[in-house]
């Protein structure tokens, strides 16, 4: 069973000791400055990465012995360089069958994953159309592509970033979209939603969750927005009488959803529902980033004029926590549980 995780080793003093569990996410052979070989590993569980060294790998099975994807027994101790936690390794080796859980060992939602998917079901429930009931109906009944939606991420690195994340991003969506709905007359609620639901849909194929996160090859070539179209597509062509009509408008509102040309939309939002949907995903994810940042400051101890978060790479703008600077706590909210980091943030973006 694993008992110490890496967002524990922060508190370690150097030099200290432990044995742990990790996901070994990466190997590299490296030289220092003077020439001296050492291996580079980047290590991980379900509280986040750490690189760690091996010194010493020309007297070392490890080299040979663990590949990237190996679960592995780590024998260690903390040390910093630049200000940076790394891990110096003693001894590293593949753990044994029932050692350790894979599941502490990659970051994912901490909401219950079938709790989620009654929701997401229930709002197709709801809808009064029956063609586009139909459509989703039929793509959540496919047990492998469900499976693959409750597991997987909704982005690489920038937002909601861990098991279970798509679920979870598109269900707080749904939300934010049935009560934008009621406010403007002109949008069709079960238009709006089925976009919701469908626009991120290609990142089940786009992506790949075994060894961390990692883009797939057609993931590279294609993108999720070339490939969830494709999926809709397929679908949309195995219903029998489905309204041409509706078909074009379901994928535009896939097409569209990045908003903008120059964030790889092949097609500008041109319906309500469309516009609509870019802007609360946006939305949705540039809020969960933000508090991620901002409970990553507070977890550090930092003061309250400190809790700024990073600079964007968008426009170099600084984030500052308003109930932290005023010194107010947050409300609670299950649904803002704190969130892991696998990855380093980037763009805070859809």
């Amino acid at each position: 069973m694993k008992e110490i995780f890496i967002a524990d080793l922060a508190g370690f003093d150097e030099g200290r000791v432990f044995d742990g569990f990790f996901l070994l996410l990466s190997k590299q052979l490296r030289t220092t400055k003077t020439g001296k070989p050492y291996l580079c590993l980047v290590l991980c569980d379900k509280t986040g990465q750490l690189e760690a060294r091996v010194w010493d790998p020309a007297d070392s099975r490890i080299a040979k012995e663990v590949q990237r994807g190996d679960l592995v027994k780590v024998r260690g101790c903390v040390s910093r360089f630049d200000d940076r936690l790394q891990i110096k390794v003693e001894q590293l080796r593949r753990a044994g069958p029932g050692e350790v859980d894979r599941a502490d060992l990659m970051p994912a939602t901490t909401r219950d994953v079938d709790e989620l998917w009654n929701e997401l079901t229930g709002f197709v429930e709801s809808f009064t159309q029956p063609d586009l009931k139909r459509l989703l109906t039929t793509l959540m009944g496919d047990s492998e592509l469900a499976q693959a939606y409750r597991e997987a991420p909704a982005a690489r690195q920038l937002h909601h970033a861990w098991l279970g994340g798509l679920l979870e991003h598109v269900v707080s969506l749904l939300k934010l979209a049935d009560r934008v709905a009621p406010q403007y007359p002109m949008l069709h609620r079960d238009l709006l939603l089925t976009g919701v639901i469908l626009h991120d849909i290609g990142k089940v194929r786009e992506l790949k969750w075994d060894i961390g996160f990692e883009y797939t090859v057609e993931g590279e070539l294609l993108g999720h927005i070339q490939m969830g179209v494709a999926l809709v597509e397929k679908t949309i062509e195995s219903l029998p009488d489905f309204p041409g009509r509706l078909r074009t408008l379901v994928l535009h509102m896939i097409l569209s959803h990045h908003g903008k040309l120059e964030f790889g939309s092949p097609k500008l939002p041109m319906i309500p529902e469309a516009l609509v949907l870019h802007y609360l995903d946006d939305l949705d994810a540039k809020m969960q980033a933000m508090s991620r940042e901002f409970e990553k400051s507070a977890k550090e101890g930092k003061a309250a004029d400190e809790l700024t978060g990073k600079v964007w790479a968008l426009d170099q703008r600084q984030l500052l926590n308003t109930r932290a600077w005023l010194g107010e706590e947050e409300p609670e909210n299950p649904e803002a549980a704190q969130q892991p980091e696998l990855f380093p943030a980037g763009e805070i973006g859809t």
